[in-house]
């Protein structure tokens, strides 16, 4: 559960901190006040994007901080308990898990975002996880999203635990996908293969004739500088040598000379002794030196012979550079680039065989994943309507009728004329085989899942879609929250105005249900209906102060009487009169 809630300079919040309780928590307040800003604020909490429109003018950050008691959280009724998963969750990136978790956000007016968890920095991506483990956000108008029969299936999953089956069957889908795009772009290299097979030939054999390999021009330029200078390292090294070692007087013969000198003074001041020791070393680096330059001199080739094959083949490589990109790496990339192509265009069928037998093996796999995610999906359709229709009644539709439809799309593969599809090969990419037939696919299976609804007794069921009012699209939203939450016992869940569309003895019900469904999870709603704020365990107001010339919300937490007084507000407008009051102890449940 949202134990407590801080917000520091967001939009028209200047300050708020607040404790929640279990149960129900109801939030009111006038049109503008800024009951959504909470709700908006509360989501930067779950993972979702920041934007430093939120900051407020003349602060330099917003900040929302959030503490979860996560001990104690209902259990599901299938798959892993929510303090298991938050804790597994923050052994995986190496935080430190507690029975309370501290979610916080800033975000600054400089565009700079930053999260933490338990006041170390965390990715908005672990906020993310934690915010789908910990709270089940309704939106103002995510009731809208069932208008859209391309979510019902999602509904439905939901219902089923289904996700671990839709993964799996959506990873080979995916790779069906690509394969069949491989056999694509194949077809189309087809005959782009046959016209340049010719071309690509006579650049192989262009190529191999020479055989570049790599850096081998760099080794070519370094031998043709020695052989084109032979003379002069010859004649160079030649007179070195002979300063140094071999000529009369020779650096060698000098350094002789010193070192018995020196011998002679060692031999009356001991200072010399370090210096005895360096001559001796100057005169090994000279001899060693010498004998480098000999042997170089030495090896020195003279070979106008192997001068004129290294221009050649220097030449060979330069013209080769400026037909196949520039540079020898880009020429051995290009005979292997054309060599897989010029291979591909002589064995085209072989591998056009290949790849086909690939499509066939997995749209084998893929079609048996979707069968049994559909047929998981056609088990869970009698418990969905039952359950549902059990909270319709609930919420005030007493003789509604509530169905889930879940057809599939057969599709005909357009077969050549011998009336039999090769290999697949005629098989839409996105086609699956169940049995002897094939079925679209998407990336939810092969099933178009979609919501009937009647209201009213004697009506048959026509789509949802079509014939539900505001009110009961709401309705069918909480009657699918309801359902969902006595499996997932998600810890907590927020509903921005649930009631839209709903008033009087059906706002009553929908409270009721609100108050009922409140056991399990803890809940915060915002709503406008004084018969569902009557049923609060707990009530917050939300209200807008003008302080000079800035425009400030807040949010309070009612006493008993101040209860009163608010949906006495809520059910006669701003003046309260005596019948108000009376109405709203009645709706409070109080004599």
């Amino acid at each position: 559960m949202l134990k407590s809630l801080f917000i520091k300079n967001y939009a028209l919040i200047e300050e708020i901190s607040i404790e929640f309780e279990r149960g129900l928590n109801i939030i009111t307040g006038e049109t503008g006040a800024g009951k959504s800003i909470l709700i908006d604020a509360l989501s930067l909490l779950l993972g979702e994007r920041a934007s430093t429109d939120v900051v407020r003018k003349g602060e330099e950050k917003a900040v929302v901080e959030g503490v979860f008691v996560v001990s104690g959280a209902p259990q599901p009724k299938a798959g892993q308990p929510v303090a298991e998963k938050i804790a597994s969750l923050l052994k995986q990136n190496d935080y430190d898990a507690s029975d309370e978790l501290i979610v916080r956000r800033e975000i600054s007016a400089k565009g700079q975002s930053r999260c933490f968890v338990n006041d170390t920095p965390a990715p908005l991506s672990l906020l993310k996880e934690i915010g789908d483990a910990l709270v089940d956000l309704h939106g103002q108008h995510d009731h809208q999203s069932l208008l859209r029969t391309e979510t019902h299936v999602d509904f439905l999953d939901d219902f089923g635990k289904f996700g671990p089956l839709l993964e799996e069957y959506q990873k080979v889908y995916r790779e069906l996908l690509q394969l069949c795009a491989t056999k694509r772009e194949l077809r189309e290299k087809e005959q782009q293969l046959k016209e340049k097979k010719s071309l690509y030939e006579f650049q192989m054999s262009e190529i191999d004739a020479v055989s570049p390999q790599e850096k081998e021009e760099e080794q070519i330029e370094s031998e043709l500088k020695k052989l084109e200078n032979a003379e002069k390292l010859f004649e160079l090294t030649s007179q070195l040598y002979g300063m140094m070692y071999d000529g009369e007087n020779s650096l060698h013969d000098q350094l002789g000379h010193a070192s018995k000198q020196l011998e002679v003074l060692n031999g009356i001041d001991a200072a010399f002794s370090d210096s005895v020791g360096e001559v001796k070393s100057a005169e090994i680096i000279v001899e060693e030196l010498s004998k480098f330059l000999h042997e170089y001199k030495e090896k020195i080739e003279f070979n106008p012979e192997r001068l004129e094959v290294l221009r050649d083949r220097l030449g060979k490589l330069i013209l080769l550079k400026k037909k196949y990109g520039g540079s020898l790496g880009a020429v051995i990339e290009h005979r292997k680039n054309i060599g897989e192509e010029f291979s591909l265009a002589e064995n085209f069928e072989s591998e056009l065989s290949k790849i086909t037998a690939a499509i066939q093996k997995q749209r084998s796999v893929c079609s048996e994943r979707a069968q049994k995610l559909s047929a998981k999906r056609i088990e869970a359709v009698k418990k969905i309507e039952k359950s549902i229709l059990a909270s319709l009644a609930e919420l005030g539709i007493a003789n509604g009728k509530f169905s889930v439809h879940i057809e599939q799309k057969k599709i005909e593969p357009a077969l050549p004329a011998g009336g039999r599809a090769k290999n697949d090969g005629e098989i839409p990419d996105d086609a699956l085989k169940i049995g002897n037939e094939y079925f679209a696919a998407t990336l939810h299976g092969i099933d178009n899942v979609e919501f009937y609804l009647s209201t009213n007794a004697g009506e048959d069921v026509k789509p949802l879609a079509k014939v539900a009012s505001g009110g009961e699209v709401s309705r069918v939203m909480l009657a699918l929250k309801s359902t969902l939450a006595q499996s997932d016992r998600v810890p907590l869940m927020i509903f921005d105005e649930i009631d839209t569309g709903v008033s009087g003895r059906i706002g009553q019900a929908v409270g009721m249900s609100l108050k009922k469904l409140a056991a399990i999870p803890q809940i915060i709603a915002i709503t406008h209906l004084p018969q569902i704020a009557g049923l609060a365990d707990t009530h917050f107001a939300v209200e807008k102060i003008e302080n000079g010339k800035r425009t400030t919300t807040r949010l309070r937490k009612l006493s008993v009487e101040e209860r009163v007084h608010e949906i006495a507000k809520l059910m006669s407008g701003a003046e309260v009169t005596e019948a108000g009051l009376k109405g709203a102890r009645e709706l409070m449940g109080m004599k």
